[in-house]
C-alpha cells in the first residue's frame, strides 16, 4: 500500500504544479516549498538541538501554540521549527517570532522526509491534531525520534479503522503517545491495539483561556460601541451574510461589527453595498466620528479576537458551507455564540450546542428568532454566555498534561 501511496504522491506533486499556473492558492503551495531547504540551512545549524512541531494550517497552529510557548521555557537551548501544510496557515504565520524557523512541509516523499529530517535532526517531533504522513513518520521511527500527537481526534471513517488500512495503521506505530480530545478517539485507537493514549482534551482551550489575561482594549471599538448592544460577525462568508444581513438592515439601536473571512477589496465592496444602514470600513475611520455609524466592517486581519471582547453576541461564520471557524475565541468572553448547521466535525461546537451555549440556526428566519430572544431577554443572554465560559474553564489543562508527560519521559534534554 505504501508503494501505491508513493506513486500517487509523486503524481499529485506534478498535478499541483499544473494547477498552480491557474490557482493563486496552489501557486503559493507549490512555490513556497521551493525554498524550504534554503530556509532551514539559514536557520538551523548541524550543532543546533531542535524540536519540530507540525501543524496542518492556522487552526492547528493555534492548538499548538500553548505547547510551543511552554516548550520554549522548558527547553531554552532548543530551537523550535514549525511546519505548515496549508498556505492559509503558513502565509499568515511565516513571520511569527514564536518559532525559530517557520516553513512549509515538503510533500511526503521518501526523499523529502529524509532530507527534511537531516536538516533539522529533531530531538522531539509533535504533530498537532491530525495529518499522518507515512514517509515522515517512518523516517522518524527509523531514527528513533520521539514523536507525540497532541489534540488528536479520530473518527470511525478514517482509513486506520478500515479492513484495508493496515499500511496506514503501521504509520501510527511511530507515536510514543497519543493525546486525544475525547473518549471516542481513545476507544477507536484501543480497538486497533494502541493503548498509549491519554484523553487530555484540546490545547486550544488553554490558548483561548490565556486571551483573558491579555490587554484586549481597542479604543476605536469602544468609541463605536458606546453603550449599545453589539453583535460581532466573525470570519463570515457570503453564505453567512445571506443569513444575517436581512436582520442587520432592519435592526434598530444595535451596533454591528463584521470581520469577513475574505477581505479582498471587491468582496468588501460587495458586502458594503449590501448594507442599507450607515456603514464604515476600518480602513476609512481616519477622523470620522465612528459613533455615528451602525455598522463597522473590519477590512484587515489580526483584530478579531480583541473585538470579541466588546461583543454582546457573536455570530461565527463558516457553518453554512466552508467549515466552521473558531467558536472558542468569542465563547471565552462568556457571550452567546450563534453558528450555522454544519458543525458536527468540531467537538467543541457539538458539546456547546448540546449544552445550549452555542446556538445553531438553519436559515434567516431561525436567526431572527434567536437573536430577538437574546436581545429582549437579558437573563437568557447571560445564562447562555455563562455556559460557554464555564465549558472552557472546565476543559482547560491539556497543555500541562503533555508537558508533564515530556518531563517525565525526558527525551528532549536541555
Amino acid at each position: 500500500m505504501l508503494f501505491i501511496y508513493n506513486i500517487l504522491t509523486h503524481i499529485a506533486g506534478l498535478f499541483l504544479k499544473g494547477i498552480a499556473l491557474f490557482n493563486p492558492k496552489i501557486k503559493l503551495f507549490v512555490n513556497g516549498r521551493k525554498t524550504v531547504f534554503k530556509q532551514l540551512e539559514k536557520s538551523i545549524s548541524k550543532t543546533d538541538k531542535t524540536i519540530w512541531i507540525h501543524t496542518a494550517s492556522l487552526g492547528e497552529f493555534e492548538q499548538g501554540l500553548p505547547i510551543i510557548e511552554k516548550l520554549k521555557t522548558a527547553y531554552p537551548t532548543h530551537k523550535i521549527v514549525v511546519s505548515f501544510f496549508s498556505p492559509s496557515g503558513y502565509e499568515v504565520k511565516k513571520n511569527s517570532t514564536v518559532a525559530d524557523c517557520v516553513v512549509y512541509l515538503p510533500l511526503d516523499t521518501k526523499k523529502n522526509a529524509n532530507r527534511f529530517l537531516n536538516a533539522i535532526n529533531p530531538d522531539l517531533a509533535i504533530f498537532v491534531k491530525y495529518e499522518f504522513w507515512p514517509n515522515y513518520l517512518n523516517e522518524l521511527k527509523k531514527r528513533n525520534i520521539k514523536t507525540v500527537l497532541v489534540s488528536g481526534i479520530f473518527r470511525e471513517n478514517q482509513i486506520f479503522f478500515k479492513p484495508f488500512g493496515k499500511g496506514m495503521r503501521k504509520s501510527l506505530q511511530t507515536f510514543a503517545h497519543f493525546f486525544v480530545q475525547n473518549e471516542n478517539s481513545k476507544k477507536l485507537l484501543n480497538a486497533i491495539s494502541f493503548m498509549n493514549v491519554t484523553v487530555a482534551g484540546d490545547t486550544r482551550f488553554d490558548r483561548v483561556s490565556e486571551i483573558l489575561t491579555r490587554d484586549n482594549q481597542l479604543d476605536f471599538v469602544g468609541k463605536f460601541k458606546q453603550d449599545k448592544i453589539t453583535i460581532v460577525y466573525g470570519s463570515s462568508w457570503e453564505d453567512d451574510e445571506a443569513i444575517y444581513l436581512n436582520y442587520l438592515n432592519n435592526s434598530e439601536n444595535i451596533k454591528h461589527i463584521i470581520a469577513p473571512h475574505d477581505i479582498k477589496p471587491h468582496k468588501i465592496k460587495k458586502l458594503k453595498n449590501s448594507i442599507t444602514k450607515s456603514v464604515l470600513l476600518y480602513s476609512e475611520i481616519n477622523d470620522k466620528n465612528i459613533a455615528d455609524y451602525d455598522v463597522l466592517i473590519i477590512d484587515t486581519i489580526g483584530l478579531l479576537t480583541k473585538i470579541y471582547s466588546y461583543a454582546d453576541i457573536a455570530f461565527v461564520g463558516g457553518a453554512f458551507n466552508t467549515g466552521l471557524h473558531n467558536t472558542l475565541e468569542p465563547a471565552v468572553f462568556g457571550i452567546p455564540v450563534i453558528i450555522g448547521p454544519k458543525y458536527q466535525k468540531f467537538q467543541e461546537a457539538v458539546d456547546l450546542v448540546f449544552e445550549k451555549g452555542v446556538l445553531s440556526i438553519s436559515d434567516k428566519e431561525s436567526y431572527g428568532i434567536i437573536i430577538n430572544k437574546l436581545i429582549t431577554s437579558p437573563e437568557f443572554k447571560q445564562t447562555t454566555g455563562l455556559i460557554n465560559n464555564r465549558y472552557i474553564k472546565n476543559n482547560s489543562g491539556a497543555t500541562l498534561k503533555v508537558l508533564e508527560y515530556l518531563k517525565t519521559n525526558k527525551k528532549a534534554q536541555n
